[in-house]
């Protein structure tokens, strides 16, 4: 069972920095248990012991996992001198935990995204040699047909010489739109490289012009989320994404 100074506990969690806990300590607004403490060093144990800054219960939470609708025009990084990231749609209490994505979406990519601060969980689910599953939906210009599939289930050659792992591609429909052809599709790919989806379709001639991933291995985004917003993930998604690349030690 995890022990940690109450001027560490409380400083993870955003009260303020341990030189401002012990101060606040002195001033009388930190309890363990009902009763204020004098010493900012002490020892507690944050699942058995009831925590308080100013009258409040300090909920203490190490991990963090959040699942984003991300939305358009964003990056998905922790921090750019230009643009807005997705660690900016965060509240500030998620903020103070230090979640990051796990895996980018292009800028224009909207959908699903994992954020968290468990680095092991985000390198499992990233690693080449797993193959996670990533599933996405997108509207082609250009008929996507069975010559398609059969080239992506192959495994079709990047503009960089890379030839991809085997792709599973339904189409969901095509539509003749002012004489342009397009088409909406499915596409389920293992691995991630750099605009990957778009380069794919890239090679066979077609260009995607709106990409939305809807799952990432055993996790399917929440239909109720809109995009921009975001939620944590339950107890059974985390055990279902921990078991599915292996239980954490």
């Amino acid at each position: 069972m995890e022990r940690l100074r109450v001027d560490k506990l409380l400083a993870n969690m955003g009260i303020g920095t341990r030189s401002e806990i012990k101060r606040a300590v002195k001033q009388g607004k930190v309890s363990v248990d009902g009763k204020m403490i004098k010493d900012s060093g002490l020892i507690v144990h944050p699942e058995e012991q009831i925590i308080s800054y100013e009258g409040e219960e300090v909920r203490y939470q190490a991990w963090i996992y959040l699942m984003m609708n991300k939305p358009p025009g964003v990056l998905s990084a922790t921090e750019d001198e230009r643009d807005r990231t997705v660690i900016d749609l965060l509240a500030s209490n998620d903020r103070v935990l230090s979640p990051f994505p796990v895996g980018r979406l292009d800028k224009d990519t909207v959908g699903l995204l994992l954020l968290t601060n468990d680095g092991q969980l985000a390198h499992e689910l990233l690693s080449p040699r797993k193959h996670v599953d990533k599933l996405y939906e997108a509207r082609v210009h250009g008929e996507v047909g069975q010559a398609d599939r059969d080239a992506f289930q192959a495994g079709v050659t990047l503009d960089d010489g890379y030839v991809t792992l085997p792709a599973e591609l339904d189409v969901l429909e095509n539509t003749l739109e002012d004489g342009e052809a397009y088409s909406s599709i499915r596409l389920t790919i293992r691995e991630g490289k750099f605009h990957q989806v778009k380069r794919m379709f890239e090679a066979v001639g077609k260009q995607v012009v709106h990409l939305k991933r809807i799952a990432m291995g055993p996790l399917q985004l929440d239909s109720q989320l809109a995009e921009g917003e975001y939620r944590e993930l339950d107890e059974a998604e985390v055990e279902l994404l921990r078991s599915h690349r292996g239980n954490r030690p």
